[in-house]
This record gives C-alpha cells, sequence and structure tokens, in this order.
C-alpha cells in the first residue's frame, strides 16, 4: 500500500509538471478533450440507432463547428461594435457618475460610500485598475495560446482531436480501466462513476444555466432600452458558470451603465435591478436546482478558488481544466476523509 501511494503520487506530480512545462501547446488539445466529453453520450445515442460511430463522431463535430462558425459570423460584427462604442464611452460614463456623486444636493450619496470617499480620484482609480487588469488578462491570453500554436491551428486541431476521442473514447477506458491493479480495481471504478457524475451534473447543467441566463438578459436588457445589451448578456451569461461572482459582475457593470445613461430616470433604473433579481431569482430557484443539482458536490468557494489558482498557474488552458480538476480532488478528498473516519487512527483501535 505505502509503495502504491508513493507511485501515484510521483505519477501526479510528474503529469502537474508535463502540464505546467507544456501549458503554451495544451490548448487545443484540452478543448478537444472537453468537446469530446461533453458530445460523447450523444454520439452514443446516435450510434445506438444502427449509424456507424466513425458517421456519427464525424457528424457531430461537423455540425459542432458550422453552428460555431455560424454564431461567430452572425453575433462578432454586433458585439466588435458594441465592445468599441462602450470603450468609447467609458470616459463619459465616468464623468457621470463621478458629477452625480459630488453633488451636494445629495449627501446621502457621501454619507453611504464613507467620509473617506472622493468620487473623482476613487473612479478614475477603480476604471484605471479594472482597465489595466483587463488588458493584462487579454494578454495572457494571448500569450498563453501563440506560443506554437496560432489561431489557425486551434481552429483545424481542436476539431480533429475531438474527432478522434469521440470515436475512440470507450477504447480509450477500456485501456486506462486494465491499467487499475486489480485488488483496487472495483473501489477506483466507484470513484470514477463519482468524479464523472459529479463533472458532467456541473459543466452540462450550469452550461444550460449560463445559455438559459444569457438569452434572457439579453432579450430583457435589449428591450429595456439599455445600451450595449449584447455586450452585457455576453459578460452575464458566460462569467455565470462562476456562481455568484458571475452574477455579481453582470449587475454591477448593468447598474453602472443604467444610472449613466438614465439618470434621474428611476423606473428605468429599477427595470434593469430588476431584470437581474429575476434572473437570479430563476437561477436559485428553478435552473440550479432542476439542471445542476445539489448531487454535484462543488461548492461555490472551492469552484471560484480553483477557477482562480487553475487560471493563474496555466492561463486559459487552466480555467478549462479547473472544473474537472476541483471535482476530482472533492471526489477524493471525501473518499480519503471517509477513511480516515473508518480508520483507527481516528476511532482510537476500533477500526469499523
Amino acid at each position: 500500500m505505502q509503495r502504491q501511494l508513493i507511485f501515484w503520487l510521483a505519477a501526479f506530480v510528474v503529469l502537474v509538471l508535463v502540464l505546467w512545462l507544456l501549458s503554451e501547446i495544451l490548448l487545443p488539445f484540452v478543448a478537444g478533450l472537453a468537446i469530446a466529453y461533453l458530445l460523447t453520450p450523444v454520439t452514443d445515442r446516435i450510434e445506438s440507432i444502427g449509424v456507424n460511430r466513425m458517421v456519427a463522431a464525424l457528424l457531430i463535430i461537423v455540425l459542432v463547428v458550422l453552428v460555431l462558425v455560424y454564431v461567430i459570423l452572425l453575433v462578432a460584427p454586433i458585439l466588435g461594435g458594441q465592445l468599441t462604442s462602450f470603450i468609447e464611452n467609458i470616459p463619459g460614463y465616468v464623468n457621470r457618475l463621478q458629477t452625480l456623486l459630488s453633488d451636494p444636493s445629495r449627501p446621502w450619496v457621501q454619507k453611504l460610500l464613507g467620509a473617506g470617499f472622493s468620487p473623482d480620484k476613487s473612479i478614475t482609480d477603480l476604471v484605471t485598475q479594472g482597465m489595466g487588469w483587463l488588458t493584462a488578462f487579454l494578454k495572457s491570453l494571448w500569450s498563453g495560446g501563440r506560443a506554437l500554436v496560432s489561431l489557425f491551428s486551434l481552429i483545424v486541431v481542436t476539431p480533429v482531436v475531438a474527432f478522434y476521442l469521440i470515436y475512440d473514447w470507450h477504447r480509450m477506458i477500456r485501456t486506462v480501466d486494465g491499467w487499475v491493479p486489480l485488488a483496487q480495481r472495483e473501489t477506483v471504478r466507484r470513484l470514477a462513476r463519482e468524479i464523472d457524475a459529479a463533472i458532467a451534473g456541473f459543466v452540462r447543467g450550469q452550461t444550460a444555466v449560463c445559455l438559459i441566463l444569457g438569452s434572457f438578459y439579453a432579450v430583457a436588457l435589449t428591450l429595456s432600452g439599455l445600451n450595449f445589451g449584447l455586450l452585457l448578456w455576453l459578460i452575464s451569461g458566460l462569467i455565470t458558470f462562476i456562481p455568484y461572482v458571475g452574477s455579481m459582475t453582470g449587475l454591477i457593470l448593468a447598474l453602472g451603465v443604467a444610472v449613466a445613461q438614465f439618470w434621474p430616470e428611476w423606473s428605468s433604473i429599477l427595470t434593469v435591478l430588476g431584470i437581474f433579481l429575476v434572473g437570479q431569482f430563476l437561477e436559485g430557484n428553478l435552473l440550479s436546482p432542476k439542471l445542476v443539482g445539489a448531487s454535484v458536490g462543488l461548492h461555490p468557494v472551492w469552484l471560484i478558488f480553483a477557477l482562480l489558482a487553475f487560471g493563474y498557474l496555466f492561463g486559459f488552458v487552466g480555467l478549462l481544466v479547473a472544473v474537472p480538476l476541483a471535482a476530482t480532488i472533492g471526489v477524493l478528498v471525501r473518499f480519503a476523509l471517509h477513511r480516515y473516519l473508518e480508520s483507527s487512527l481516528y476511532t482510537g483501535g476500533k477500526s469499523g
């Protein structure tokens, strides 16, 4: 047992080291693996009706590529225009917010924010820091994918990797299963099923939540008359993948734009606030319980930490692998804790 533990710890260390060293070229392979993991069940269903697996995998990949290309061609021009306009309007929005916050006819604002708050300095510093963070983040995404892998190679390599992984998925699983020591095979299989349930439940469920909420925010914010509705939809919908953080980020951005655009029309500002409150109600009471469920086992705090930690260590690739690794670590920690509670080390000699 001790030798096996040392072996698997050494294997884990080597794996982490390899991932760290090759992180700059892993993006198309990790993306292909994620696509294959999500679409393998669909391929299995198509195969079950008599379609050859290779043909089914090829049809799935071609369909996904066509849909992505169509969405990009449809959304990219609108989104690019809104992003450009948003950047151009930031100085005007900042000046308007500074004027509102420093208005002497509203002393309650200063009391609410604190006596040490200076609108002229605080908001400017906040915008400067935010733009600096955004620039650094975009730069890290670019540097994380540029080494040996251009955008063209990402577009070409990812579907090819996904196709072969989908086609060989079950054979790869059987091969890895054959490597597991016979004495621990059933335990490892049980842990693998728990890890798969956690990853599948969260990723597929949370992806559906993001798409539904993103569509709701896009339509509702556009109908409310708020500028940059599509851009705010993209931020609010996609960042919703991170529980609480995503929704709060979207709320703050939307309210900032609403105040700068609509003030002093309180009804329009409250409409934007109401849209996000309705979205949060739908997410917390309907979408997440039905689509994600409580049995996933990924606590929001642990998920946020994993996304930040792996994103910091491995860049964009780290963001892609953060959820599967967090789910895996969570399952293994719960298993180790269960074994500890049954051991004589905890019971004081009375092993359960």
